[in-house]
């Protein structure tokens, strides 16, 4: 039986109201901006903070020392591996950029590719994808400050991934079947069914040109009893949020999720090689999360 949502909070997909968890991430990446030593560096963030978003960021700052420690703690995981997974799909767009014609964004909320790499994307399309409520409060976002976003060559298309097919949402949107493309697909996975990610990437495979590359992050259960309470903690969060975790998958069996649909691994980091690479100041990354790059087969 689901229970009610607490202060009438709706769940996600039935609901006019924006994500909740866009707002928490592009949060982190506001608060990067305060450090010398950064994973991402997203200076169009604090333009969509939300007013309490704001609040919180001004608090945080203000805390100095008590932050950056904090930052250290493992409850404080989630949110640098939210900061590494960003980090993570900007390195392998900017890897693919050369080779590819268009880029899609699945479930866009307020990424700002489009803008921080402008110049390196240049006269490619980029499509953003998402649920209608974010799409359009994002849209009035940048409309609102021309000088601020300038003019990337950006298409909105709007989707339930769960009810909608892909392919017929991206017809009418200018995208080219068959072109090569880059899919940045962050911070959904997790929160729909194992049969709507089948179907996404199986629509991938149909829409989009071999050599195309696909990054992404996905959500998994680990053992350790502190790991464990920890993510439990956390997915009981999502669910008081209206967002709650639907769909976790095993790093060891990605291959098992993409081979079906033509794409082979090119790229996988869990928890420990992602606080290689990218993280700060200290701060690791939460077992319960990995990214993935993958290719679409090229044709024989």
């Amino acid at each position: 039986m689901r229970l009610p949502l607490p202060f009438g909070r709706s769940e996600l997909h039935t609901s006019d109201r924006p994500s909740s968890t866009a707002q928490w991430t592009t949060l982190g990446r506001a608060l990067e901006l305060n450090r010398s030593e950064r994973i991402v560096t997203d200076e169009y963030a604090p333009v969509f903070l939300s007013r309490p978003s704001r609040a919180v960021r001004g608090a945080l700052t203000a805390s100095g020392p008590a932050l950056r420690a904090a930052e250290r703690l493992t409850l404080a995981g989630l949110a640098t591996s939210g900061l590494c997974r960003y980090r993570f799909i900007d390195e392998h767009l900017l890897t693919a950029l050369p080779q590819v014609d268009q880029v899609m964004i699945l479930g866009a909320g307020y990424d700002t590719r489009a803008y921080r790499f402008a110049t390196q994307i240049g006269s490619r399309p980029v499509y953003e994808v998402d649920l209608p409520p974010l799409s359009r409060r994002k849209a009035a976002m940048v409309a609102a400050r021309p000088n601020r976003f300038g003019h990337a060559s950006v298409h909105r298309v709007e989707i339930d991934f769960r009810t909608q097919s892909l392919p017929e949402r991206l017809a009418g949107s200018g995208f080219a079947p068959g072109g090569r493309t880059f899919v940045a697909w962050e911070g959904v996975s997790m929160y729909l069914t194992r049969a709507a990610v089948d179907a996404t990437l199986a629509a991938l495979a149909t829409v989009c040109g071999a050599g195309s590359v696909v990054a992404m992050d996905f959500w998994q259960r680990v053992g350790g009893v502190g790991g464990r309470r920890l993510r439990l903690g956390a997915e009981r969060g999502m669910v008081l949020l209206g967002e709650p975790i639907g769909f976790a998958w095993p790093a060891a069996d990605a291959d098992a999720l993409f081979a079906p649909h033509g794409f082979d691994v090119i790229d996988l980091a869990e928890a420990a090689e992602m606080t290689r690479r990218y993280a700060t100041g200290g701060r690791a990354c939460d077992p319960g999360m990995y990214v993935v790059a993958a290719q679409l087969a090229q044709l024989a």
